[in-house]
Order: C-alpha cells, then sequence, then structure tokens
C-alpha cells in the first residue's frame, strides 16, 4: 500500500475524457487529514486523505465532491456532499479525495475509475 507525506502532487484521471491532470495536496498526517479543507472558500484541484473510509463537512463553508478510493486507487463511490453533513462509512474505502462540488464529473471520476497520485519523488 502506497504512503504518502503531507505535500503537493498531482492526480491523474484514467477516465472517459482520457488522462486529466489535477493539482493534488495531500494529507496523511493526523492534523493535516483533521484540517481537511475546513475554513477554505474554495479548493484548486483536489485534496488527498490517507488513510481515510469516511469524512463530514462540518463546519465547512462550501459543498464538496467527495471520491472514495480503495487500496489499488480505483473509485468505489463519489458523493456531492453539503456542509454538516456526516458521510456514510466505506467499508473498502482506504483514501478519500475532496474537490469543489461538481468538478470529479467534468474530469471523469466515476465508480471503476482508476487514479494515480504524483508527487515528488515518485508515483503510484
Amino acid at each position: 500500500m502506497a504512503r504518502w507525506r503531507d505535500g503537493r502532487g498531482e492526480l491523474v484521471v484514467h477516465g472517459e475524457q482520457g488522462r486529466v491532470v489535477v493539482p493534488l495536496e495531500v494529507a496523511s498526517s493526523y492534523r493535516a487529514r483533521t484540517r481537511g479543507l475546513l475554513g477554505r472558500d474554495s479548493v484548486d484541484g483536489a485534496l488527498l486523505l490517507t488513510p481515510a473510509g469516511q469524512v463530514h463537512t462540518f463546519r465547512m463553508r462550501m459543498p464538496i465532491d467527495v471520491a472514495y478510493l480503495d487500496r489499488r486507487l480505483r473509485v468505489i463511490a463519489v458523493r456531492t456532499m453539503r456542509p454538516g453533513r456526516l458521510g456514510l462509512p466505506r467499508l473498502r474505502s482506504r483514501h478519500v479525495l475532496e474537490a469543489g462540488a461538481g468538478v470529479m464529473v467534468g474530469w471523469g471520476l466515476r465508480i471503476g475509475v482508476r487514479v494515480e497520485v504524483e508527487v515528488a519523488g515518485g508515483g503510484v
């Protein structure tokens, strides 16, 4: 299983639109995962929470798209969540992607699509 550090990279989506590359922020430490998108009015690209199997949108300022990924980085669920919601836990989820509401469909992110995470020092 991949292990990433907090930082930046790129999310590569292999969907119906072909290869789509999106700016990515990685939150792997407890502190970074807990902070997530709290207090932000927007997100440039996506945020990867790892490890994660469930998210909430309490104290968030904006609705978000949430994609749950399994250990092979395959999408197992995609949801749009309004502020003040608690997402259902996904048993097979190992990672969660968060982005602004409505953008994931444009990236071709849907159930069954595999993504790659590329950070400084190599990709997965």
